[in-house]
């Protein structure tokens, strides 16, 4: 078969950009996008009590779930003012696991009539903490399952390897 100059034309972008695609979908399992400065309020409001968990770790019905029950979050009064819940609210929706076209890997397994509002109850979750010795949750230095900083040092900044 020839190719002539006009498929190449078509073809060469259309390989780049597959390529590209699957680079990013071979790390997906490692890497998410971290809260930077550019979302100041995110870093206010939720980096002030723990680490600001990515978006990408719940899908929007769970991040919604959470910021309307921010009275009560995780048994504390983590209460805000309404402008800045409706703010985080179109945060964590606009960036969540199923705000893409396709999802991540948060979202396999979730049913779609439950919404978790723990990232440590995903089954992407569970399934890549299987290994670890339910007694390390108990070590005083890790503490719990959502000092994601403890076993990743990388966390706050994407970084879920296994390190």
């Amino acid at each position: 078969m020839k190719i002539n100059l006009s498929n190449r034309i078509i073809i060469l972008p259309l390989v780049a950009m597959l390529s590209s695609v699957m680079s990013i979908n071979s790390h997906a399992d490692e890497y998410y996008r971290p809260v930077t400065q550019q979302d100041a309020l995110v870093l206010e409001e939720c980096g002030a009590c723990h680490m600001a968990y990515s978006s990408e770790m719940l899908p929007a019905a769970s991040w919604q779930k959470i910021i309307a029950n921010l009275d009560n979050h995780f048994g504390e009064d983590a209460s805000i003012s309404p402008e800045s819940a409706a703010q985080l609210s179109a945060f964590f929706s606009e960036n969540a696991a199923d705000s893409g076209w396709f999802g991540n890997r948060f979202t396999r397994g979730i049913d779609q009539n439950r919404s978790p509002i723990r990232i440590t109850e995903t089954p992407y979750w569970i399934r890549e903490h299987y290994e670890v010795n339910p007694a390390n949750w108990q070590n005083p230095e890790i503490k719990s399952k959502s000092n994601c900083l403890a076993c990743h040092r990388n966390a706050e900044r994407g970084g879920y390897d296994d390190d």
